[in-house]
């Protein structure tokens, strides 16, 4: 067998392979990972996996191989998905277009835990300042943050009336040893009613607030869903050091994370089926665009990114631009006017920052929320 042939085959192979990698990622979206959970994997990697696709077409092109059918085959659903991770998008002219605008900011603020000292020792206060500074200098309207920390729930009510004065707020934490932290709600516009959704076996949650803006009432639900708990520098450094069962330990805490976050998106979801008002979601879903999490909670709603972002959307440092799992979905009747997701390193994730038009065309603002 000649090596032209050998060649040929493995090329043909690899191309194979490759696509139907891309293929699967399709197919995560649209099965519960709780069942499936190593079709996660392949949605996780959506985006690479379509460059590499992308370089194999191009390859066999140039080689002006038949082969390159392969590539070109399992691409062409990527045109209705790339958009969740990247856009091409110009900046919209929102002049005349205050009347009506909401500004919300989304942040995981990491416990504060991001910034040390030269010996590695965590500057949490000075972190917590640097935040502080940040989200005052964004104007917003709403500010939603996950993994906000304090040393008691008195320093965190006394820190947010003093910071942010002019803002309602609520709040919901977990209590421990070694201080507090869970969502906290900021919002300029009057606080209707507010409550907590506790998720089983887990310290997420869901908060949520009734609010009136322009007339227009709506329910603003700030998520933290279950996270994977893993760390992919320390798979990394496990995996050259030989550590013993560094992959068996990460596949069972990914086996536990996809076992609790649909059913904490189900509760959620069964939640905002008894709201008779439009409903926001936002927070760090801790899922990527190829989900089952991101299918099931996009619908009846927006992806402001996808709406009116520009370039890549991706929100984790780690992996970037792979990973976008912070995220803020707007009724259908509210329009998304600006999307933008800062790169500060102040917390292991990037803050979501959306300006909306609340102010339904033609609306009349009579719609009721739930107050509790």
């Amino acid at each position: 067998m000649s090596r032209s042939l050998i060649g040929g085959i493995t090329n043909r192979v690899l191309m194979l392979i490759a696509a139907a990698l891309l293929v699967l990622s399709y197919v995560s979206a649209f099965v519960n990972p709780a069942r499936a959970w190593y079709l996660m994997l392949p949605g996780l990697f959506f985006f690479p996996l379509a460059m590499l696709n992308l370089f194999l077409l191009l390859w066999a092109v140039m080689r002006r191989s038949r082969a390159f059918l392969i590539p070109l085959v399992a691409l062409l659903p990527t045109l209705f998905f790339v958009g969740r991770y990247f856009r091409t998008g110009g900046d919209r002219d929102l002049k005349g277009e205050d009347e009506g605008t909401v500004r919300i900011v989304s942040y995981n603020v990491g416990r504060f835990a991001s910034l040390k000292d030269g010996s590695g020792k965590s500057l949490r206060r000075e972190c917590e300042d640097s935040v502080y500074s940040f989200l005052k200098g964004t104007g917003a309207d709403i500010i939603c943050l996950q993994e906000y920390y304090a040393d008691d729930v008195e320093t965190l009510r006394s820190r947010l009336s003093s910071r942010f004065n002019g803002y309602d707020f609520d709040f919901y934490v977990y209590t421990g040893r070694s201080g507090c932290f869970g969502n906290v709600i900021l919002s300029r516009f009057p606080i209707l009613g507010q409550g907590v959704i506790k998720f089983e076996h887990s310290s997420n949650l869901a908060l949520y607030t009734d609010i009136r803006a322009y007339g227009r009432e709506f329910r603003l639900y700030n998520c933290h869903f279950e996270s994977y708990n893993i760390s992919f520098p320390g798979i990394v450094k496990g995996l050259i050091g030989r550590k013993d069962g560094i992959l068996k330990e990460t596949e069972r805490k990914m086996r536990h994370s996809l076992s609790l976050r649909p059913r904490q998106v189900d509760k959620v979801l069964e939640h905002i089926s008894g709201c008779r008002s439009g409903t926001i979601l936002c927070g760090d879903f801790n899922d990527n665009p190829m989900s089952y999490t991101y299918q099931r909670l996009i619908r009846g709603h927006r992806d402001t990114f996808c709406e009116a972002g520009k370039g890549f959307g991706a929100t984790y440092s780690v992996l970037w631009p792979v990973l976008r799992i912070d995220y803020v979905f707007i009724p259908k009747e509210f329009r998304a006017l600006t999307h933008a997701s800062p790169r500060i390193g102040l917390s292991d994730h990037y803050p979501v920052i959306s300006e909306i038009d609340v102010m339904q065309e033609g609306g009349d603002g009579k719609e009721k929320g739930q107050n509790r």
